[in-house]
This record gives structure tokens, sequence and C-alpha cells, in this order.
């Protein structure tokens, strides 16, 4: 980024210090104009991320390929070559977010699906595809609702100490829009796209619980709780790459039906790699002997993996019920 203009004025607007060259020796602002062009700032955004000195692909291939290389090397102080740990976990939770955008085809739903399911679906005899009669919600004893309007009209012939919670009213509601095919699809498919918009924030409200567990298992004079982050802020950072890379394979395999199976081929692969990277990961990084680091790999990975699981289910759920 060496093409913008240098000031005229030698004062610099930062801290009014006398600036002879570019960069002010006083406090490091460069000296160069305030108005830039669009591309100046599309270029200098870009810049600022990806670290055109390489960083930025270093970065990756450590975070990738050397489990718990980049959180030793970050508190070893030698942090001039890598992307910091905060930087990268939010470029990287904002591409992942921003895919699924980008590709309409990498929904979780339509992954599972596959385009050979669906070519299949559409070959078959319309008439045989008889939809199954539904036969009612029990709402009540003896009482069956089949639809919407049922479901209203009930509500309001109820006595005032009888009527439907805002609770049981939303998920009846959400069932009979289930029973609509074309509804149910659609309300599958925003909940699946809304889960994985929502999973980077989950992460990152979870990473301090994470990290919480991983102190607490460790030898507390020798290692902080900031140690602990570091080590959560790449290894969240590596899931939500695995997931992007995931996003990305998945629909370009589906793009032809005879390769789909490889998306399977890459989820079943990918989870092994998560579960193989957390143990190397935490060998490298804390050093203990084989036997107890994997100990507490397993009670570490196991309590987490339970915990996300719970907040996985509670984030679909919430999904679901915010859909409209």
């Amino acid at each position: 980024m060496g093409h913008q203009k240098i000031r005229e004025n030698k004062t610099c607007l930062n801290c009014n210090y006398v600036v002879e060259n570019k960069f002010c020796p006083n406090c490091g602002q460069e000296n160069t104009e305030t108005r830039q062009s669009f591309h100046y700032l599309f270029t200098h955004f870009v810049e600022d991320l990806t670290h055109y000195d390489g960083s930025f692909w270093k970065t990756i291939k450590g975070l990738l390929f050397k489990p718990g290389h980049l959180t030793k090397t970050y508190l070893e102080g030698k942090r001039k070559k890598f992307v910091p740990p905060v930087k990268l976990y939010i470029f990287i939770s904002f591409v992942t977010f921003l895919l699924p955008s980008l590709l309409p085809e990498t929904s979780l739903l339509e992954f599972k699906e596959g385009k050979t399911e669906k070519t299949v679906t559409q070959e078959k005899n319309p008439e045989k595809e008889k939809k199954k009669e539904f036969s009612g919600i029990e709402v009540r004893d003896g009482i069956k609702i089949k639809s919407l309007k049922e479901l209203d009209s009930l509500q309001n012939v109820l006595p005032e100490d009888e009527k439907f919670s805002y609770l049981e009213y939303g998920a009846y509601e959400k069932v009979f829009k289930v029973k609509k095919e074309e509804t149910g699809k659609e309300l599958l498919k925003k909940a699946f796209e809304s889960a994985v918009h929502t999973l980077p924030k989950v992460l990152f409200l979870y990473m301090p619980v994470f990290a919480f567990f991983l102190w607490l298992m460790h030898d507390k004079k020798k290692w902080y709780y900031f140690d602990s982050g570091v080590f959560t802020l790449h290894y969240f950072s590596f899931l939500l790459l695995v997931i992007a890379i995931g996003m990305i394979f998945n629909w370009l395999m589906n793009l032809l039906p005879l390769l789909g199976i490889f998306s399977t081929f890459y989820d079943i692969v990918a989870l092994f790699y998560v579960f193989f990277y957390f143990f190397r990961a935490h060998s490298n990084f804390f050093g203990e002997d084989k036997a107890i680091s994997r100990l507490k790999g397993f009670v570490l990975f196991f309590i987490n993996m339970f915990l996300i699981s719970i907040f996985s289910v509670a984030l679909f759920a919430y999904s679901l019920w915010c859909v409209k």
C-alpha cells in the first residue's frame, strides 16, 4: 500500500508531531491524504485482513496442519508473522457466515439431500406420492384439531384459565406449518440456514466456557486463563475453517450428481480430523505425558461436545421457532 498521496502539510493529524517522511516518528501514523478512492479503501481492507506479506496464508497453513503450533508460537512472543487470534477468528467466522448466501446450495439441508436424491424424487410418478391424511393433534382430552384455523377458533372459545399459553400456541402453530408439505420444507430449510448463520455466534459465546474447562484441567501456576483462551480461539477458528471448506467442497461436488458421494466422504474425514486435531493440539501445546494428556483430552473433549450438542439443539429449536 505505497501509492497514497503524501500530505503537503508536515504536521501529523493524529499527534501534531512534525513529520519529515511518510510515517510519523512519534505515533507511527501515515501522513497521507485523508480522502481516498473506493479502490484504496477496498484494497486496504483486503490487505488488512489477509496480510499480503504472507502472514495470512502462513497462519491458515499452520492452523490446518500444525495443531497447537500457532498457540505455542503466539505465547512465546513470535507474533509478527501470524494473524492475531481474535482477528483470525473474526475473519473466518465472517467468511463462514457469508458463504451460505454466496453459495445458496450450501445449506445443511441441501447437503444431506444431494442432487442425486433430488433427481430420483423428480422422476417418481406423482400419482404414487399421495400425501397421508393428517388425523390432527390432540390438544385437550378428546379434542383434536387439524389446522391453524381450528386452533384459533378453539383458543377463542376456551375459558380464560384454559387457554393455550404463548409457548403451547407457538408449538402447535409450528406443527401445522410443518404438516403442509411445501411450507414444511421451506420452514426446515430456513431453520437450517438460520442455524448456520448463528453458529459462529454460538461458538463465540461458548468459547469462555471451553477455555474455562481447559484452564481448570491444568496447572494454574504454569498456565493462565489467557493461555487457554488463545488455545480456544485457535481451535474454534480451525472448526469454522473446516466448516467453511466443507461448504465450498460440498457445493462443488453437488454440481454433478455422480460426485455427490464425495460430500459424505468429506464429512466423515472432517469429523475424524476434528477429533484427532484436538488431541494433537492439546498434547503439543501443554507438553504433558502422553497418557495424562490423552486422558485429560478425552474428558475435555466429551464434556465440551456434550455441552456444544445441547447448545446446538437449543440453537436449532430457537431457529425453528423464530422462522416466519
